[in-house]
């Protein structure tokens, strides 16, 4: 553990928060981990990767259920009868534990998911909020998924609703708020490869990184 750390990453829609962790991962020489915890989570569960899907980064609303759920999915033979039982915090509670196996054996940069509250006790660990301007997180997804710019507010507006309400309600945290997180930054100002040169010398003073700068 002396020598692994890990680099959290929450953002906003558009603000390019997964591109600006792929460039520092290659900087770091690190693993990012984002969609992949879908499928690693499937795999290790036995259910099938659209159960994780249905809840990805999406609050649950009945503990209840969950509970009861999860203490009884393990009598279910068919993923099919396990993904009607299990709820949005049992799936949350299998991804937890696919997170904490990966940071114990590895260094590794993880993009949402609530993996900053999932680590919070990590000794070598950074949390990083990435935002960015209205105009340029709606040209980012004009140009990556072809809508309108009226389509790509309403894509913000439901994307970062159901993000926040995901990491609050797990967290007991603010999604996108200062104290949430070690370092929050704004890609419209730097770009994509510069912010994340910002970060990789921010990550170099917290964790005590040895990086050619």
């Amino acid at each position: 553990m002396e020598n692994r750390f890990v680099i959290n990453i929450g953002r906003q829609i558009g603000s390019g928060g997964k591109s600006v962790g792929e460039a520092l991962a290659r900087r770091l020489g690190v693993e990012v981990y984002d969609k992949e915890l879908i499928n690693l989570a499937a795999k290790e569960s036995g259910l099938c990767p659209e159960i994780f899907e249905r809840a990805d980064e999406k609050e649950s609303h009945n503990r209840l259920a969950t509970m009861l759920g999860y203490l009884r999915a393990p009598f279910f033979g068919s993923d099919g009868a396990a993904g009607n039982v299990l709820s949005g915090d049992a799936l949350f509670k299998i991804q937890s534990d696919v997170i904490r196996d990966i940071a114990s054996r590895e260094s590794a940069l993880f993009v949402g998911r609530c993996a900053d509250y999932i680590l919070r006790d990590h000794p070598r660990r950074l949390s990083v909020f990435i935002t960015a301007d209205d105009a340029d997180r709606v040209r980012r997804l004009c140009d990556r998924t072809g809508c309108s710019e009226s389509e790509a507010r309403q894509i913000m507006e439901r994307g970062d609703a159901r993000r926040a309400g995901y990491y609050n309600y797990y967290s007991m945290r603010t999604w996108g708020a200062a104290a949430s997180y070690d370092l929050c930054i704004n890609t419209s100002v730097s770009g994509i490869e510069a912010t994340a040169e910002l970060i990789l010398r921010f990550a170099a003073q917290k964790l005590d990184l040895k990086t050619d700068l």
